[in-house]
């Protein structure tokens, strides 16, 4: 029997689920798509309103800055960060580096150790990036740029 004959003789809803069937086995309504996220690598770097250097800087960002790519252009990225702000930067001034930002709260405590019964060794405010050394349950041993380190609760971060 033709596959057409087939498809002509099932009822909508068959034909539905059917297709989800088919969806699910192959991948489709399971795999969302995923945003790659990397990081500034730079001391600083400018983010333009389009990709090239000939559109307007809109703000600049620090080393450890993380963002996550949605497309790319040759060799630019156009991205979102931590506040849902878009921009685009050249590929050549990031790369794959485990980073966060500080997204919660005015200032968040980082820590000699991964609990609160740690002390604090600073205190930061919204939007301070950081590359994550290692992970131990929910916190994050953090280090800013300029070498400060600590640690930090995972939920503060994005």
């Amino acid at each position: 029997m033709k596959l057409s004959k087939i498809i002509n003789n099932l009822s909508k809803p068959s034909i539905i689920i059917m297709f989800v069937i088919v969806a699910i086995n192959t991948g489709v309504l399971i795999q969302p798509a995923m945003a790659e996220r990397k990081a500034i690598s730079k001391n600083r770097a400018n983010i333009r309103s389009g990709p090239g250097i000939t559109y307007d800087i809109l703000w600049q960002v620090e080393r450890y800055y993380p963002i996550e790519i949605i497309n790319s252009v040759g060799q630019w990225y156009k991205f979102r960060d931590f506040e849902g702000d878009i921009g685009w930067i050249k590929n050549t001034l990031v790369d794959d580096t485990l980073t966060v930002i500080t997204s919660r709260g005015n200032k968040v405590n980082v820590r000699t150790g991964p609990g609160k019964k740690h002390d604090k060794v600073f205190m930061v405010e919204k939007g301070v990036p950081f590359k994550v050394i290692q992970k131990k349950g929910k916190w994050l041993q953090i280090e800013h740029a300029d070498g400060d380190k600590g640690w930090i609760y995972k939920d503060l971060v994005w």
